[in-house]
């Protein structure tokens, strides 16, 4: 299987997870504890539940697009640039939802039907002049999935730190869809 075929279904189901659990918080808090939840971190070092938000799309963009080998769109940088500032300006519940959705929508109409090969290289540089040098297989797996679960497992802790009823349920609900009828507890 080509990693672009297991990549970016990973990010549509976990991204919808991430959708689904900032939902929750919108059923379970007053309208004024969003921004106080946006700007929540684990640690004074971390950055806040927005950037993790934003952080996580980054990571599904910057996926897709280097293992097709292509440019990356403009709200690349838009969505690094807020990520970075959100400990000032953590933004609202609904501008999250909406980088989710944005990706989301991105994710369906980048990714092709027909599945190219991973690149036989990624030159993948960071911003501190770290330079690694990858197969596409290996960018998939050593790089683009760990970034984008870090991100959205330091959402979800978040999130639990700050008294947000979410479970493993709330993390795996993907796996409903392959749920035997008649063997879920109670059921």
């Amino acid at each position: 299987m080509k990693p672009i075929e297991w990549l970016a279904p990973t990010y549509r189901q976990m991204l919808t997870a991430l959708s689904q659990w900032l939902a929750k918080v919108e059923q379970q808090s007053a309208d004024d504890q969003g921004a106080a939840l946006l700007a929540a971190r684990l640690a004074p070092d971390m950055f806040p539940l927005a950037t993790q938000v934003r952080f996580a799309c980054v990571q599904a963009y910057e996926g897709v697009c280097r293992l097709l080998e292509t440019n990356f769109p403009p709200v690349v940088d838009m969505l690094l640039n807020e990520g970075r500032e959100a400990g000032e300006r953590p933004g609202t519940l609904a501008e999250a939802q909406t980088r989710i959705a944005d990706t989301l929508a991105f994710l369906d109409e980048a990714v092709p039907d027909s599945a190219p090969d991973a690149p036989a290289e990624i030159a993948h540089a960071l911003p501190m002049g770290m330079i690694f040098d990858l197969t596409g297989e290996q960018y998939a797996r050593d790089w683009a999935l760990p970034q984008f679960y870090f991100h959205l497992m330091t959402a979800y802790a978040i999130l639990r730190k700050e008294g947000v009823e979410l479970g493993k349920a709330d993390y795996v609900a993907h796996m409903f869809a392959y749920l035997r009828p008649g063997t879920a507890p109670g059921g």
